[in-house]
């Protein structure tokens, strides 16, 4: 490395360092060091201390949850040899309301998105600020639906309900683009 010293100014220099104490700088310091590291791409916060990461894993254990309570409600058995007449399928089926029908249709687009690709190391800044943009709407949506504080009504959950899968569709065309383009 050219540095413009001379061997005895380097060896001066290098035995003034060696003398200097061993201190640790204050954590402030580190704290600057990371955030600057974080905000330029170079590594990533822990999840646990990602609140995003958090608020949206809660909303879909809320989604999972309620799809669970709800899938055996839809689900017919199919009827067995019984010596009792057999009920005709028009009495038999549930009907499905609009809420039901947009939860299921919310968890088959959360299948679709976890059956793509991992997210790439390197990605388009174009991409980037909408991807992050539509999963910090959906976690505030699953926060809206999973808070117990929040009474909504039954038209207030479908608006919401309505808006996730609207916004999971964004998120699942943007992902498969972002695969697509990557792929190449």
């Amino acid at each position: 490395m050219i540095c413009g010293l001379t061997c005895d100014e380097r060896e001066m220099l290098r035995h003034k360092l060696e003398e200097l104490p061993q201190a640790m700088p204050p954590r402030v310091v580190w704290e600057r060091i990371r955030a600057q590291a974080e905000a330029e791409g170079l590594f990533r916060r822990p999840a646990a201390r990602r609140v995003g990461t958090w608020v949206g894993g809660a909303g879909l254990a809320a989604a999972v949850a309620l799809a669970v309570l709800l899938v055996p409600r839809l689900y017919v058995p199919a009827p067995e040899a019984r010596t009792e007449p057999l009920v005709t399928e028009q009495t038999n089926q549930v009907p499905l309301t609009a809420l039901q029908a947009l939860m299921v249709e919310s968890r088959q687009l959360e299948s679709d998105l976890r059956l793509l690709p991992a997210e790439p190391k390197v990605v388009r800044a174009g991409t980037v600020a909408p991807i992050s943009e539509i999963e910090d709407r959906i976690a505030a949506i699953d926060f809206h639906l999973s808070d117990p504080a929040v009474s909504l009504t039954a038209d207030e959950k479908e608006l919401f309900w309505r808006e996730r899968v609207r916004l999971m569709k964004s998120l699942v065309r943007l992902r498969y683009a972002q695969a697509q383009a990557t792929a190449y």
